[in-house]
């Protein structure tokens, strides 16, 4: 039987000891000087005391502008380079990546790995059809992935659209549990991937899946009159962010605010232009 020889371990002088630990004590004031920037793929924090005082951008089309004054940005993972969002989080921004959960497009980069039996009627954005939400087998590994492509360019949160096809005609007998058991897996399944989790409209199901999710995004809870159905996340210390695409800001600031929401006002081509609602 052959035995490794030990190593013999070398014995630091104690004035190099002493050096080494006198060079850490001042370097470490240089680096407590930066703020702290979350490493990527960190699930980001929204401390409770904070909820009402975020401002944000959602942006999806044209040139990025990172300069804008928000300290949230709402972003889609496929059109946003690793480059831009390091740029972001070098500006202590914090990073939601936008993913379709319940629907896929035709010129999606991965639609070929949804296979047409879950593909079903024609969705609400252009060239988009819905998901069998409750082929679990089917669609978790297609979603995980794009869950990953977010955490791999350096968000730290995910927002789920289209998880609301329940209320919907997708060409599936899709009712409420099935949905709120999909959302509750998407959930789970963002925090294994040390993402956090946020709902996207679903407006009937935020009471039921506030507990499971750590902000909501709302598109014209006003217009809708629906905003006091957001309460059970912004009671509960969680940010809501809001936005409308009609009206001014001086009529819907008031209401939005009051509720405790992060509002703006944008064009439905999300743009890098808005109208941010004061903060209180």
């Amino acid at each position: 039987m052959w035995i490794r020889p030990r190593r013999r371990v070398a014995v630091r002088p104690l004035h190099r000891v002493l050096s080494a630990s006198v060079a850490l004590v001042l370097l470490v004031p240089a680096y407590g000087c930066r703020p702290a920037l979350t490493p990527p793929g960190a699930p980001t924090a929204w401390p409770a005391a904070q909820a009402r005082h975020w401002q944000w951008q959602w942006q999806l089309s044209g040139p990025l502008d990172p300069a804008v004054d928000a300290h949230v940005f709402l972003l889609d993972p496929v059109a946003t380079t690793a480059a831009q969002t390091a740029e972001l989080r070098s500006r202590d921004r914090r990073l939601i990546c936008q993913v379709n959960v319940g629907s896929v497009r035709s010129d999606d980069p991965d639609v070929s790995r949804f296979p047409e039996v879950v593909r079903g009627a024609a969705g609400r954005r252009p060239d988009s059809r819905w998901l069998d939400v409750r082929s679990w087998d089917a669609l978790r590994p297609v979603l995980a992935d794009r869950f990953r492509l977010c955490r791999g360019k350096g968000f730290g949160a995910v927002a789920l659209f289209d998880a609301d096809g329940y209320a919907a005609r997708t060409g599936f007998p899709l009712d409420f549990d099935d949905q709120l058991l999909f959302n509750r897996r998407l959930a789970e399944m963002a925090r294994s991937l040390s993402l956090s989790p946020g709902l996207a409209n679903d407006v009937p199901q935020l009471a039921a899946l506030a507990p499971d999710f750590d902000f909501a995004v709302n598109e014209e809870c006003v217009r809708l009159a629906q905003c006091a159905k957001l309460l059970p996340f912004s009671d509960a210390g969680k940010p809501v962010f809001h936005v409308e695409y009609t009206g001014s800001t001086d009529d819907f600031c008031v209401t939005t605010v009051g509720y405790g929401f992060a509002s703006i006002r944008k064009d439905r081509t999300l743009d890098a232009s808005r109208e941010a609602c004061p903060l209180p």
